[in-house]
C-alpha cells in the first residue's frame, strides 16, 4: 500500500515537472545567486562555500556542470542570449566569465574590490557589475575583459537590475537601503529612493516587467532597542518608478502580512513573469512567502501562500513559464521547486556537496536561524547583525552602553571578546541567547555560570559548533595594499609604530592587538577616553583592544561608533591624546596614517600569528 502511494505522488510530481515549459526569453535583468538563461534552457547557482557556480538543465533539473570559480561567489548574470554567463567572485576581487555549455572559465576580469552584484545588456556587449567596496558600478567588455568605465556610486553598492531598454540601473546600499537609478551611459545618478534612518541590509532588487517599480528586501534595526521583541524587522520594500508617486517609496513589514506570524532575514524576492506575484525568502525563518502584487500604489502587497523550506535560503526564481518557483536552500546546498500557486514540492537537486566539517556546518545553521533554540520569538539571529561574519554598520544602545557592532574577522586570535572584554570565549554568548535580545531555549543547561567565571565550552556541543563557526571569519586582505604599500602609507607605518604617536603600545603584534586568549586575571583594557562621549555608559570606561585589520571598510569606529572615519578616530575622537599621541601631527602627516590605516592588513596576519606562536582559539 505504501509502495502504491510513492508511486502515485512520483508519477504526480513527474507529470507536473513534464508540465513546465521553456519559453524562448526569460527574464535576467537583475543580479542574483541564481538566474536563468535567455531561452530558458539553463538555471545557474553560485554557491559561496563551496566557491563554484553550478549550471542545471530547465525544466529536467539536472546538474550538467559544477564550475570552481574562486572565493565566495556571488551574483552571477547569463550574457545577452548566450550560454555564457558572468559570475561574481567576491572574494578574490574578480569576475569570471563562464561558458555554461562546456563548464569552464573562458576568462576572467580583475576589479577593485569586492563585486557582488552583475547584470546585462539585452545584446550581451556590456555589463554592469557592483563593487560592494569602494562604493563603485563598474562597465565591463565581456568580449575583450576589461572594465571599460568606473563610476563612483553610493556607499556599500550589493543589488543591481538594468530597465529593458538598457537605459538605466538601479542599485541597492546594503547598509543603507536607498535605491539609486543610475544612467546606463554614464552613471549619472538620476533619481534616489531614501530609506529610514533604521533601515540596512539591501541586497538583490528586481523590476516590474514593465519597469514602473522594484522590489527588494531589507531590515529595519532598531538600535535604541536590545530587545527581541523590538530590534530587528524583516520588510519588502517597493521604490515607485513612473506614476503619480513616482520617487516614492513603501514599505512592507513582513512580520505582519500574515497575523503575528513573524519571519526574520528576508534575503531575497522575485516577481514574476506577468508582474501578479512576488516571492520572498526569509534566511532567519526558512519560510517563502508567495504575495499578490496589488497595483494600487497604496497596499502593493497581499499574502497568497506561505511555506516552510529548508536552511538558510538565499534565492528565490520564478521558471519562464511563472508555473513554479526554484528556491536555493544555501545551507542545504540543494534547490527546490515548488509548483505555483500551490507552494507543492515537485522536484530537488543538490547543487554541490557540503564543504564544511561537521561542527562548522551545525555552526552556521544555528548562527543562522532565528528560530529555536536560538530564538523564540522568530525577529533576530546571530546572522541579523553579523551576516557572513560582517558587521551591520550600527552602533546599538545595549544595557552597558553605546556598543558599535565589529567584524568577526580575526576574532579566534583576539579573544577576549566585546568591547568591555566581558565574555572570554564566544561559549558565554550563550547569555545573549537565553537573554532578552534572543530569548531563545539555549544550548546549554541553566544555570550559566558568570561570562568570566567557569568556561561553558565543552558543555554542549551544538554552543562549541556556535563557536566554531564563529571563530572561522578569516581576514582578506586590503585592496590597498595589493601592490604594496603606497608611499604615503609608508610614511603613516612609520609615524603608527613610533615612540612618538605610541599608537603600536596597543595595537600591537600580526594582529594589531593586545588582545589574545590569556587567562581572566590577565586580561588587559585601556581608558582611551572614550568612554567620557557616552552617557549611558554604565561599565567601566576601559575598552578591549579591537584588532585594526579592515578598518577600510568597517566604518563607524569606536566602541560608541562616533567616529565616521579614520581621520576623525585621530583627530575629533582624541582631543586629550588619550588614544595615541596625535594632536602634534600635521594634516599631511593625519593623511599618511590614514593611508596606512586602510591598507590593513598588508599580509595575511593569520599566518604571521601562527609563525610567532600566538595562541588561537578554534571552539
Amino acid at each position: 500500500m505504501k509502495r502504491s502511494l510513492r508511486l502515485l505522488i512520483a508519477a504526480a510530481i513527474a507529470m507536473l515537472i513534464a508540465g513546465l515549459s521553456a519559453p524562448a526569453q526569460a527574464q535576467t535583468r537583475s543580479a542574483g545567486l541564481m538566474n536563468f538563461s535567455s531561452d530558458g534552457r539553463y538555471v545557474a547557482c553560485s554557491n559561496r562555500d563551496s566557491g563554484t557556480v553550478t549550471i542545471l538543465s530547465w525544466p529536467e533539473l539536472k546538474v550538467q556542470h559544477e564550475i570552481p570559480v574562486g572565493s565566495h561567489p556571488e551574483g552571477v548574470a547569463w550574457i545577452g542570449k548566450t550560454h555564457k554567463l558572468a559570475c561574481c567572485v567576491y572574494g578574490d576581487d574578480r569576475i569570471a566569465i563562464l561558458d555554461a555549455d562546456i563548464g569552464r572559465i573562458e576568462r576572467s576580469i580583475d576589479v577593485f574590490d569586492e563585486p557582488y552584484g552583475v547584470v546585462s545588456t539585452q545584446d550581451g556587449s556590456k555589463l554592469c557589475a557592483t563593487l560592494e567596496f569602494p562604493g563603485q558600478v563598474i562597465q565591463l567588455d565581456p568580449a575583450l575583459g576589461v572594465v571599460t568605465a568606473t563610476w563612483q556610486v553610493g556607499q556599500m553598492p550589493r543589488g543591481i537590475a538594468i530597465s529593458r531598454d538598457d537605459s538605466f540601473l538601479l542599485v541597492t546600499e546594503y547598509l543603507t537601503s536607498k535605491v539609486l537609478k543610475i544612467s546606463a551611459a554614464d552613471g549619472a545618478v538620476q533619481q534616489t529612493w531614501d530609506g529610514a534612518s533604521t533601515d540596512n541590509l539591501a541586497r538583490q532588487v528586481v523590476l516590474s516587467p514593465d519597469d514602473q517599480k522594484a522590489y527588494f528586501t531589507h531590515i529595519r534595526s532598531r538600535v535604541t532597542a536590545s530587545h527581541g521583541n523590538g530590534s530587528i524587522f524583516p520588510y519588502v520594500s517597493v521604490a515607485r518608478l513612473t506614476g503619480e508617486k513616482i520617487g516614492t517609496r513603501l514599505r512592507v513589514p513582513m512580520d505582519s502580512l500574515l497575523g503575528a506570524r513573524v519571519t526574520a532575514n528576508p534575503w531575497d524576492c522575485d516577481v514574476s513573469a506577468d508582474g501578479k506575484r512576488l516571492g520572498v525568502v526569509f534566511a532567519g525563518t526558512n519560510d517563502m512567502y508567495l504575495c499578490h502584487i496589488l497595483p494600487d500604489d497604496y497596499v502593493e502587497l497581499e499574502y497568497e501562500k506561505g511555506v516552510r523550506l529548508g536552511n538558510n535560503p538565499r534565492a528565490i526564481r520564478f521558471s519562464p513559464d511563472d508555473k513554479a518557483m526554484l528556491i536555493y536552500n544555501a545551507l542545504d546546498f540543494e534547490i527546490v521547486v515548488l509548483q505555483v500557486p500551490s507552494g507543492i514540492e515537485i522536484a530537488r537537486v543538490a547543487v554541490t556537496d557540503n564543504p564544511l566539517s561537521e561542527d562548522l556546518l551545525l555552526g552556521k545553521k544555528l548562527f543562522y536561524t532565528a528560530l529555536q533554540p536560538m530564538s523564540s520569538r522568530s525577529w533576530i539571529s546571530c546572522a541579523s547583525c553579523h551576516p557572513d561574519g560582517d558587521a551591520d554598520g550600527r552602533t546599538w544602545q545595549q544595557p552597558e552602553g553605546l556598543r558599535q557592532t565589529q567584524p568577526l574577522a580575526g576574532l579566534s586570535w583576539t579573544h577576549p571578546v566585546h568591547w568591555s572584554a566581558d565574555r572570554d570565549e564566544v561559549q558565554d554568548f550563550e547569555h545573549t541567547i537565553q537573554g532578552l535580545l534572543m530569548q531563545g531555549q539555549g544550548l546549554a543547561k541553566r544555570p550559566l555560570p558568570d561570562a568570566l567565571g567557569e568556561p561553558i565550552s565543552g558543555k554542549s556541543t551544538a554552543l562549541d559548533a556556535l563557536a566554531a563557526y564563529t571563530n572561522s571569519h578569516k581576514c582578506v586582505l586590503s585592496p590597498f595594499a595589493k601592490h604594496g604599500l603606497s608611499a604615503s602609507a609608508q610614511r603613516g607605518q612609520q609615524l603608527f609604530f613610533s615612540a612618538e604617536t605610541k599608537c603600536a603600545t596597543c595595537h600591537s603584534g600580526p594582529m594589531m592587538s593586545d588582545s589574545q586568549p590569556r587567562p581572566v586575571a590577565e586580561i588587559v583594557r585601556h581608558d582611551v577616553g572614550t568612554g567620557k562621549d557616552d552617557p549611558s555608559e554604565r561599565m567601566e570606561p576601559k575598552y578591549d583592544t579591537p584588532t585594526l585589520m579592515g578598518l577600510y571598510r568597517s566604518a563607524p569606529y569606536l566602541h560608541h561608533g562616533k567616529a565616521a572615519t579614520l581621520k576623525d578616530v585621530l583627530t575629533t575622537s582624541n582631543p586629550r591624546d588619550e588614544h595615541g599621541v596625535t594632536s602634534h601631527l600635521t594634516e599631511s602627516q593625519i593623511e599618511d596614517m590614514v593611508e596606512f590605516l586602510r591598507a590593513l592588513p598588508v599580509v595575511d596576519p593569520e599566518s604571521a600569528a601562527t609563525a610567532a606562536g600566538l595562541k588561537q582559539v578554534i571552539k
